[in-house]
């Protein structure tokens, strides 16, 4: 039997040769197709090559050649490793059935199954290849490349001329190789090219007489075209464009240009044409700096009927929009930046589908964050630019016309949380502090459909708050498993108040408020645990008792971040349950429950929670009368509040529940119900929720409330999926919105067809119609439209 030669080479003659193969078979990896320009925050698809080359003459280290045979002929100067070759060279790994150099022509050669790896795990395969040792010239034949990310490049031969220049015939574009993790399984499209002429020093890619074939049928010919290759990061040239259908726009595209102004620094000029409105000039322009990065981004037309949009502010000649982000960082503690965004009307936004038109407000917010541990620091300064329409309505208070001047300007709101990294008294201390001031030009006045009554959401002026809140707490665990947690908290506001005239507060000008809130309490809890053949179930009794003197200053400072007020399970036994620091929970209250939890031996687990909150004494916070009607219907203005309860179940067989509600404390009607069910049975997905609220007269809501939500997903095979939701207003009888689709996702290509119904809660008649369709191609990119259906 013959042994396996195993030897080393200094880097002489055969070393500095071999050293050429795995470069130069590497380099013809920058031959592969590339996708769209990428920006300059976005990292490339294909791995940059640049510097992979190994300079001739320059010594690398030493090299390992594993063969059957190594052949010596020093008449013809040339070295054979011979069968099962394996040659290992820095992070290069080169595999073939018998490998020639002859040291007289400086060439080198591989034949039998070559297969060359690098450290990225880019793999290059052939039948054979013919190299000069200094790379100017060479042939590969039957060239395949897989790179890391799983995309593959074949071409029937591979010529290296002029020491830069590679040439491919017949060359394919995979995205993927094995797809899905099928052997053998091909993409649903690839790219075909007669010839492919790569130049490295220009680094660029020329294709010639190039087809897009997708599911094997050509759909596209372009016959030749030049790309930069994967070692550039970022080209300057054009994006996948986007089509559009709107009834008030027209038929629109948008053909986006990215052009890198430097390595750090580019624009995209996305020019749009809508033929009803005509050409909206777009640019967003990008800069990344050492520290951070920002961007700008400016749009406007000259519409060419502004009478499209008569309905809206949008009826008007000249119309744009101005935006902008930024975030940089100060140290590795502080970061500071902004968001901003503004147009010329209110529903320029949504009328263009502009990436700003989310909400129905768009938050302007410049802002400082500071953390270190658990400590916290932020400071942001808000303006307001509203997308609703003001209402016309004859005879409408003239308070309820401008929705925009009923938005403050906050300038700014300032949060602190520190806490003592030892403990204090053997418990946890922590302070909090904040610092809110804002102006608002009119007074936000909700008029109630029906009755004469309104109530207060804003009070015109300008409104500082300054508070303080310090808390301690300590657990401790007696011998019996009893738990008791004694806790004390200080609050302390001072309100600089400067209300405009006719305010709805009726302060006085340059009126200043201080307010103070002591609390001690104690919570007490026994979790008693129960063992059994089946599991183990926890019940946890706990009651909590804070006692407090009265809430003061209640009826003339004005409430901006205490207003949203929802009692249920998870909010029974917080120490304070308005949501804000303008309103401070007073009087003394006691907060009972019991919690629940079991876990099954099988996976099953339940939780719960049921409990009341009861005023004791003192003046209770949630009944008194205030402009802002926080507390009206919130379970909490009587001295024994709601039942609340929540129940979670998870089968652990795909099967969740989840329900929280608020029972009538005498009636036991329920008030407020949400509930949650989401399946997983096989190939099918569903969630369904269902929310109940009991009118509430003092807050506007005149009935009951109540509706239905379904969502579904289900999963035709690997690839083929439908989706669907819908929402149905119980109390209306009729449906509000309905979506539904069909999805094909792979490795290579996903496609995604939908279509959305919004319907008006008291008509259900149809108010928008419309059609989404996305295409996305691996490493190429996405193509997304939208298209509203006529009425």
């Amino acid at each position: 039997m013959q042994n396996r030669v195993r030897t080393r080479l200094s880097a002489s003659t055969l070393a500095r040769t071999l050293s050429g193969v795995a470069p130069a078979a590497l380099v013809l990896l920058m031959a592969a197709p590339v996708p769209a320009p990428v920006r300059a925050q976005e990292a490339p698809a294909a791995p940059s090559l640049s510097g992979l080359a190994v300079p001739a003459g320059e010594e690398q280290g030493r090299m390992l050649v594993e063969s059957d045979t190594l052949i010596y002929d020093i008449d013809d100067e040339t070295i054979a490793a011979v069968g099962n070759v394996v040659i290992y060279y820095g992070d290069y790994t080169l595999v073939a059935d018998r490998v020639d150099v002859e040291s007289r022509t400086e060439r080198v050669r591989a034949s039998g199954g070559v297969e060359l790896t690098d450290a990225a795990g880019t793999v290059v395969r052939a039948e054979a290849l013919d190299l000069t040792d200094d790379l100017r010239e060479g042939v590969i034949d039957a060239l395949q490349i897989v790179t890391a990310q799983n995309t593959a490049f074949n071409a029937d031969r591979a010529r290296r001329t002029e020491g830069d220049v590679t040439e491919l015939e017949n060359g394919i574009y995979l995205p993927c190789v094995d797809c899905d993790g099928v052997p053998g399984r091909k993409p649903v499209w690839q790219i075909k090219a007669k010839r492919i002429i790569h130049r490295q020093g220009e680094r660029t890619i020329t294709f010639r007489q190039t087809t897009f074939e997708f599911l094997g049928v050509p759909i596209a010919y372009v016959p030749a075209f030049t790309a930069p290759d994967p070692t550039v990061r970022r080209k300057s040239g054009f994006l996948a464009p986007r089509p559009s259908y709107d009834g008030d726009r027209g038929v629109g595209v948008v053909a986006p240009y990215f052009y890198a102004l430097a390595p750090n620094m580019d624009v995209t000029f996305s020019p749009g044409f809508y033929s009803n409105q005509g050409v909206l000039l777009d640019a967003e322009f990008r800069h990344r700096v050492v520290n951070g990065a920002y961007s700008i981004r400016v749009a406007g037309l000259r519409q060419g009927d502004p009478t499209a949009f008569e309905e809206t502010s949008g009826n008007r000649l000249y119309r744009g929009s101005f935006s902008s982000t930024g975030k940089f960082t100060i140290n590795d503690r502080w970061t500071w930046g902004w968001d901003l965004a503004v147009a010329t009307d209110r529903s320029f936004f949504d009328d263009y589908d502009r990436p700003e038109a989310d909400d129905d407000v768009a938050v302007n917010d410049v802002f400082l964050e500071g953390v270190d541990g658990r400590n916290r620091f932020e400071a942001h300064a808000y303006g307001f630019f509203v997308q609703q329409e003001d209402s016309n309505e004859a005879g409408a208070p003239e308070q309820d016309v401008s929705l925009q001047a009923k938005q403050p300007v906050v300038h700014p709101v300032i949060d602190h949380e520190i806490y003592a990294d030892e403990p204090v008294a053997g418990g946890e201390f922590s302070v909090r502090s904040n610092v809110t001031s804002l102006t608002r030009a009119k007074d936000d006045i909700f008029e109630f459909e029906t009755g004469p009554d309104t109530r207060l959401r804003g009070a015109a002026g300008t409104f500082t708050r300054a508070s303080v809140d310090a808390l301690w707490r300590r657990r401790l665990v007696d011998g019996l498993g009893q738990v008791f947690t004694p806790f004390a908290y200080v609050r302390g506001d001072v309100f600089f108040t400067a209300p405009e005239d006719g305010s709805a507060l009726g302060l006085g000008d340059g009126d200043v408020a201080v307010r103070a809130m002591p609390a001690v309490g104690l919570e007490y809890s026994y979790p008693i645990l129960f063992q059994s053949a089946i599991g183990s179930t926890v019940i946890e009794p706990t009651a909590q008792l804070i006692v407090r003197p009265n809430e003061t200053e209640t009826g003339d400072i004005p409430n901006e971040d205490a207003q949203s007020l929802v009692f249920d399970a998870t909010s029974l036994f917080d120490y304070d349950k308005f949501s804000g620091y303008d309103r401070a929970e007073g009087g003394t209250r006691l907060n009972v429950g019991f919690r629940y939890s079991t876990q099954f031996n099988n996976g099953f687990s339940l939780t719960g929670t049921v409990g009341q909150s009861i005023h004791l004494a003192g003046t209770n916070s949630f009944q008194t009368d205030t402009a802002y009607d926080t507390g009206a219907d919130s379970g909490l203005e009587s001295d024994a509040s709601d039942y609340v309860a929540s129940l979670n179940i998870n089968t652990s067989r795909g099967l969740l529940f989840g329900a929280s509600t608020r029972f009538d404390e005498e009636t036991f009607d329920p008030n407020r119900v949400t509930a949650q069910v989401v399946g997983l049975a096989g190939p099918l997905t569903t969630a369904v929720t269902y929310a109940f609220l009991r009118e509430q007269p003092e807050l506007g809501i005149d009935e009951d409330r109540s509706e239905l939500q379904a969502a579904a997903s289900l999963r035709l095979d690997t690839h083929w999926r439908l989706f669907g939701a819908t929402r149905f207003d119980i109390g209306n009888d009729n449906f509000v919105r309905h979506a539904f689709g069909v999805g094909y996702d792979d490795e290579a290509f996903s496609f995604s067809l939908a279509y959305s119904e919004d319907k008006t809660r008291t008509t259900g008649e149809a108010t928008d119609r419309t059609i989404y369709l996305r295409l996305g191609f691996r490493t190429l990119g996405d193509i997304n439209g939208s298209f509203d259906v006529m009425q």
